[in-house]
């Protein structure tokens, strides 16, 4: 990915660069997740606010709202697992880069 490398995606390109953030964010946190092999209570639930994160990215307007409520439930089911502090709060930094919308 061109993020991994210290570039910034192509001008030119339709996306929001908070979705792309977002999108890495969350697929390197789910890849650690992936590796880690300590079992733990709230494993799926991470799992599965991950994918319904990967999913909105995908889908390219993520709602704000629905976003911090996966996050929080995240770091609820992964707060303590120390080996994944450093991506989570990757997640939580692009989370933050959407803020709350202002009319």
């Amino acid at each position: 990915m061109l993020r991994s490398l210290g570039q910034r995606p192509v001008t030119g390109s339709n996306e929001d660069p908070r979705v792309a953030e977002l999108r890495t964010a969350v697929s390197r946190l789910r890849r650690e997740l992936a590796a880690l092999p300590a079992e733990f209570p709230d494993r799926a639930i991470a799992e599965d606010e991950l994918a319904a994160m990967a999913a909105m990215a995908i889908g390219g307007a993520p709602e704000i709202p629905r976003l911090q409520r996966s996050l929080l439930l995240i770091a609820g089911a992964i707060g303590s697992v120390s080996a994944l502090a450093p991506r989570l709060k990757d997640v939580r930094n692009a989370v933050d880069l959407f803020g709350e919308r202002r009319s």
